[in-house]
């Protein structure tokens, strides 16, 4: 997997990717990074990569050039490395919510050949006219605006990186996160036993793998349904997924989840 990123503080990124699942895929060349300045794109003295906008208001808007330019290197750097082709993604507050599924896509096409360029913002934001020349897709981390786009880029590294094979230390991890089957994770406890005198559930101790592999789906299931019970809706619920909801709700509520979900 190819990935570039296109920055004002390429210094953070490299700083950021040398540690954990991402520093360790790394090393072991399961992905390569590349960073590009659009300040060594420039030609004036004071190598300004902004400029105050049209229209008034405050701050400063990246202007188009020095980004056109490094975005044209990034590209023909990937093609030298082989890719088969080149997606820039620009991080905005304004681009399409980043889900499981959509982290899936894209390492999808990235095994596939195809290098992603990350396009980190700063500022008020990026000339429209840039975007709309050179970006394939916006992409946003959350409802919220952050200083920058690198944070969001390296939100995205991690959550593709840790999907390659060989990048966790054991690759049932990624299959059992969440969101992987649509529904947010079940509690887990490790070592002692009891701690500030609450126990570990006992199924957990059991030994009994069926009993435990169903524990964590109604944990699984429940946790959904009263944190983020939109993923169910957009999701689905099986029968069994439905029987085991109802034996969760009614044991941590009295009631049944049908009952809840009426109101």
């Amino acid at each position: 997997m190819r990935m570039d990123v296109v920055t004002l503080f390429p210094e953070m990124v490299e700083q950021a990717v040398r540690f954990g699942v991402v520093g360790r895929a790394l090393t072991k060349n399961l992905w390569s990074l590349a960073l590009w300045n659009p300040r060594a794109f420039t030609s004036d003295p004071h190598r300004t990569v902004d400029d105050r906008p049209y229209g008034g208001g405050p701050g400063m808007v990246m202007l188009a050039a020095p980004l056109a330019a490094a975005l044209k290197a990034a590209r023909v750097a990937q093609a030298d490395a082989g890719c088969a082709a080149s997606r820039v993604l620009y991080l905005s507050p304004a681009g399409t919510p980043l889900t499981h599924a959509r982290v899936t896509a894209l390492n999808a096409q990235a095994q596939q050949g195809i290098g992603l360029i990350l396009l980190a913002g700063r500022y008020e934001g990026i000339d429209e006219r840039l975007l709309a020349r050179e970006v394939d897709e916006e992409i946003a981390v959350g409802d919220f605006v952050v200083s920058g786009g690198e944070l969001p880029a390296l939100m995205l590294i991690d959550a593709l990186v840790r999907q390659l094979p060989g990048a966790l230390n054991d690759e049932a991890s990624a299959e059992e996160e969440s969101f992987v089957d649509g529904l947010l994770d079940c509690p887990h406890y490790t070592r002692p036993p009891v701690y500030e005198d609450e126990a570990v559930p006992e199924v957990l101790l059991s030994g009994d793998h069926a009993a435990i592999a169903q524990w964590r789906r109604i944990q699984s299931l429940g946790r959904t349904a009263e944190r983020r019970p939109e993923l169910l809706e957009r999701r689905g619920l099986t029968k069994e997924d439905a029987r085991l909801l109802e034996k969760y709700w009614q044991a941590h509520t009295g009631q049944a989840y049908t009952d809840k979900a009426k109101k």
